[in-house]
């Protein structure tokens, strides 16, 4: 096998037929500014906001999926399936840069249907470790104060509200194991980037761009970082961690949904 087919691995020294280091570096860079490298920075700024703001983080809330158009639920559905729809095209842009290398695309990566039986039976299994263990980390970091109250959802109650919270939870899913492990492993190993760097930069972005939540947030989710890194390695393909990510969203948006209220030890606000 190639080294630029190994995951987060690749010569990176721009023969004949591939792009060369300054242009990969430049890709993506593009890549991460119009998608969750952004999002890191804002998280940063909104983090800044909220330990700046009197009273302790655990009485600010981090709404996650909320309306757009309150009392207009038309309108307010054409929003939310405009924020989903957009916030993929960075998906599509690596899925073009992928094709463009001719590496076959998103299959260079894992994501495609060639092993949907592997992809779903593992990502299952990750997300029941992942998904309990996360709800403690979160509550504990909430009570230490280390953490806001984490509003999944904030959406009227219509019809859409599932669906949208479902299309939300995969959104999230594909664009961060796409380009936060597949894309970024695989560039910064042609990069010529030390397979720890790589997990380093990419468990570290990972975090980040949780800020917003808090610290339990950050540290939270760069453990998760470094575990979907390592499987990934393990396997060569982000299928499953999609499919855990997804499965995770959806529980914690939906569970939200139909407990937020009836349960004490649930925080809503």
């Amino acid at each position: 096998m190639a080294d630029a087919d190994v995951p987060g691995q690749g010569s990176g020294t721009g023969t004949e037929g591939a792009p060369s280091r300054s242009i990969l570096r430049s890709e993506t860079l593009i890549v991460l500014a119009l998608s969750l490298g952004a999002s890191a920075l804002s998280a940063l700024i909104s983090f800044a906001g909220s330990v700046t703001k009197p009273g302790g983080l655990k009485h600010q809330a981090a709404t996650l999926n909320a309306s757009h158009a309150p009392g207009r639920p038309w309108l307010d559905l054409a929003w939310q399936l405009f924020g989903i729809a957009t916030a993929l095209v960075p998906v599509a842009l690596v899925a073009h840069l992928l094709l463009r290398e001719r590496a076959g695309g998103l299959r260079a990566v894992g994501f495609d249907r060639r092993r949907p039986g592997f992809d779903l039976s593992r990502g299952v299994g990750i997300a029941a470790v992942i998904g309990g263990s996360g709800l403690l980390l979160y509550l504990g970091a909430r009570a230490a104060g280390a953490n806001l109250t984490v509003v999944p959802e904030a959406l009227p109650e219509v019809w859409w509200k599932i669906p949208v919270l479902i299309a939300s939870a995969v959104q999230n899913a594909v664009l961060e194991e796409v380009v936060v492990v597949g894309y970024l492993l695989r560039r910064l190993g042609q990069l010529g980037w030390s397979p720890m760097a790589a997990l380093a930069a990419s468990s570290l972005l990972r975090g980040s761009y949780h800020l917003y939540q808090g610290i339990g947030g950050f540290f939270g989710n760069m453990v998760m970082g470094v575990l979907f890194v390592l499987l990934y390695r393990r396997w060569g393909r982000v299928g499953p961690l999609v499919a855990a990510h997804a499965l995770i969203d959806i529980v914690a948006f939906v569970g939200y949904a139909v407990l937020a209220g009836r349960v004490g030890w649930l925080p809503t606000r």
